[in-house]
């Protein structure tokens, strides 16, 4: 089921950028048991996994995501694909994405109305629990979410409740489709957008688990695409240390963006760019 129906969307992990687009090939296209499934047609290009250049190519880089907050190792590997970028004959183009610092407090409103409305079937009739004290809503609430999920619905009935659906709801809804018009506009000068996946490294299980604040800002460079609507793919780059002294380098990631319905491009981009890594 989905957790927010305007904003999930299913992908997959893999070992490369091949296989992604194998698995993509099969998940691609309508289901006519899915009512938002696209319907348009899908095109696939498996000569797009053959790209080694960037020639020609324009890649916008975001002045928004280099902000205080960025690790400085994650700059620092970020940095660098750019350099590679640059190798494979990409030409880099500075954008302005002016609406992103409001995508964090967009997305928890939205994301959480519908998790509230979503998690609402949950009632012991048709989904839930139907064991024990009946069809019980209570039981279903009380027993059947966790932490997270109460603390999504709790908020997501609030934005929606009266009195404050214009206030929060609507508001966010609003500054959604600015967002999403940045990226227009950002697109009419590059073919792809760059960007770092996540602030910092991975933290340890648990960490964050008593800061939800924390844990949500982890989101801030991804949410902007989920809100806009855009294909998006994480490569892994240069691994860089956290900045908690620990010495062990672990994984970053590149966020690569296209226009919708345009993930071949991704594809052709990721390719070239993975090759020049794994060389």
């Amino acid at each position: 089921m989905a957790m927010a129906s305007s904003l999930d969307t299913p992908g997959t992990i893999t070992r490369s950028v091949r296989d992604a687009y194998l698995l993509y090939g099969l998940m691609a296209g309508h289901d006519p048991l899915d009512s938002t499934s696209l319907t348009a047609p899908i095109p696939l290009d498996s000569s797009v996994l053959d790209t080694r250049s960037l020639s020609g190519k324009k890649i916008g880089i975001p002045k928004e995501y280099f902000v205080d907050g960025l690790d400085a190792g994650v700059k620092a590997s970020i940095d660098q694909a750019i350099k590679q970028i640059e190798s494979l004959g990409g030409e880099i183009v500075e954008v302005s994405l002016p609406h992103t610092q409001y995508g964090i407090s967009v997305y928890y409103i939205i994301m959480a109305a519908e998790v509230s409305t979503n998690m609402a079937r949950y009632d012991g009739i048709r989904f839930g629990h139907k064991e024990g004290a009946g069809n019980d809503v209570k039981l279903n609430r009380s027993t059947g979410f966790g932490p997270e999920v109460l603390r999504r619905i709790m908020l997501g009935s609030h934005v929606l409740s009266a009195g404050f659906y214009d206030a929060y709801y609507q508001k966010a809804s609003e500054v959604r489709e600015l967002i999403r018009q940045d990226f227009d506009r950002a697109f009419h000068s590059c073919d792809i957008i760059v960007t770092p996946v996540s602030p910092s490294v991975a933290w340890k299980i648990g960490e964050k688990v008593s800061d939800p604040l924390k844990m949500y800002l982890a989101d801030v460079f991804t949410i902007p695409a989920s809100l806009a609507g855009l294909p998006g793919m994480s490569l892994p780059i240069d691994p860089a240390l956290p900045e908690d002294g620990t010495d062990k380098a672990l994984p970053v990631g590149l966020q690569i963006l296209a226009k919708p319905q345009n993930e071949l491009e991704i594809f052709r981009f990721a390719s070239a760019l993975e090759k020049a890594y794994t060389a």
